[in-house]
């Protein structure tokens, strides 16, 4: 029988170096390796977030960064660095991911708006969630996005 998955929801101090190592892994073969994006991941945000994520079987499925307002957007928490992992696309993980993101973003900063960069593409996926377009599409290492707020 496989394992549950299991949710942690850490704040940078917490984690261990492991539980680090493997987050900062995720991101940079999603981020920088399958989406061919050279960026400097280590941005000093890690630091003051909290770290949200699903793993089974020691493997990451996906994982978000979590930040209070000052850190991103001046006026806002956001939620970032979104992801999921190749194999657990298709699976509804990802949506679980954000709805859990929102919920604990809303119990660490309460009421504070929520604003995200989104992928373009996205934008259904993150209006579905709640999410409204606040910005004219730019780009964010080549890649097209979107301003999103959730009050």
């Amino acid at each position: 029988m496989s394992q549950p998955i299991t949710w942690k929801c850490l704040p940078f101090h917490e984690l261990t170096l492991d539980q680090l190592y493997r987050l900062l892994q995720i991101r940079q073969e999603v981020f920088i390796v399958e989406q061919d994006c050279p960026y400097l991941d280590s941005d000093d945000k890690d630091q003051p977030a909290w770290h949200l994520w699903a793993e089974k079987e020691n493997q990451i499925l996906g994982c978000t960064r979590l930040l209070p307002a000052g850190i991103s957007y001046p006026e806002y928490a956001s939620i970032g660095r979104v992801l999921t992992h190749s194999s657990a696309r298709g699976t509804g993980i990802g949506k679980e991911l954000m709805q859990r993101s929102i919920q604990e973003t809303q119990k660490l900063f309460p009421g504070e708006t929520i604003k995200i960069s989104a992928q373009s593409y996205l934008k259904r996926f993150y209006e579905d969630l709640g999410f409204k377009q606040c910005t004219e599409e730019y780009l964010e290492d080549d890649i097209p996005h979107i301003g999103m707020l959730l009050k």
